[in-house]
């Protein structure tokens, strides 16, 4: 048994068919086939139930996933365990940060890691939760942070800071969008869930971490939004609700420098509010190393700083 086995079942068993498994994995199918097969042959059970709509562990399977899960998870902690202390740490590490995380954070971590890790070089990419938790699993990054409305099996998450969500408007008299355009109601000092439904909404799509949270409080209250528009460019949300398109809901960090420059408001959303969790998160298939988790120590140091300075509105997890 070799531990890319190990490796190309999970990615089977979280992909659901050797069809999806093989792109993620970069194998070719018949390839990934055979090496499951084999698996098989040698543990002398049946690992996946065949069909024409995919693959689905057995409960042999599932049972020999999570050890699977776990052995790899232990291999690369032994790894990491024997670096050699005050070693130089190298290499590349791939961090995926979501946009509203990326504009409070990215600056003070390219410093730090400049700073104590010179020979590691840091790729950042930028995305939202949604494509950043897909390049996770597809191995694409080492290591992301993400917010967390989800569990699933192959990802590691551990909790960094919760936040509440506040609703966003133009700093101007309601109904400046323009000669045409339809008035919006003011802007209110709070506001209760329920009551938002009375407000044209610019959110990001259905698929996207943020609107998929906002989309879980209002389902668990009854309440059913009015989205004028769906944007997934938090810069265009910003200018447009700046002109008194809508209103939207965000994060305060997200938009502190609009708030500070006078060209957006925000008023707190009550009974209930509306919180988020952003999480530092890995695959359980392919941990990070010693540098990508030096990396991560200085996200969390990064994110602890910005909150307990109050450059980040947030509580702190950890």
């Amino acid at each position: 048994m070799e531990l890319r086995q190990l490796r190309y079942l999970i990615g089977v068993a979280d992909a659901g068919s050797l069809l999806k498994a093989s792109k993620l994995l970069h194998l070719a199918q018949p390839a990934l086939g055979q090496h499951i097969v084999a698996l098989e042959e040698e543990l002398g059970a049946t690992l996946f139930v065949r069909s024409s709509r995919g693959m689905a562990l057995t409960d042999n399977g599932r049972r020999f996933v999570e050890h699977a899960r776990k052995v790899l998870a232990e291999l690369e902690a032994a790894k990491a365990s024997v670096q050699t202390e005050g070693q130089q740490l190298t290499g590349d590490v791939i961090l995926g940060l979501p946009t509203t995380v990326a504009l409070a954070a990215t600056v003070p971590l390219l410093r730090l890691v400049r700073t104590r890790l010179p020979l590691v070089r840091l790729r950042i990419v930028e995305s939202h939760s949604g494509f950043l938790r897909e390049w996770l699993q597809a191995g694409r990054l080492e290591l992301s942070i993400l917010f967390e409305d989800r569990q699933e099996p192959w990802l590691s998450q551990r909790q960094l800071l919760t936040e509440q969500l506040v609703l966003v408007g133009a700093a101007g008299a309601a109904g400046a969008a323009g000669a045409g355009m339809p008035s919006i109601p003011p802007m209110p000092r709070e506001v209760s869930l329920r009551e938002l439904s009375r407000l044209p909404m610019i959110l990001p799509n259905t698929e996207h971490g943020l609107r998929r949270i906002i989309d879980a409080a209002c389902r668990a209250n009854g309440v059913v939004l009015d989205v004028v528009a769906e944007i997934d460019s938090l810069p265009a949300v910003k200018t447009a609700v700046a002109a008194g398109l809508a209103y939207t809901i965000l994060s305060p960090g997200s938009v502190s420098e609009e708030l500070r420059q006078g060209q957006l408001r925000q008023a707190v959303i009550r009974d209930p509010e509306i919180r988020r969790t952003i999480c530092s998160c890995f695959a359980l298939t392919r941990s990070p190393g010693p540098a990508a988790r030096a990396v991560s120590d200085l996200v969390d140091e990064v994110i602890r700083e910005l909150v307990l300075t109050g450059q980040w509105p947030a509580t702190l997890s950890v």
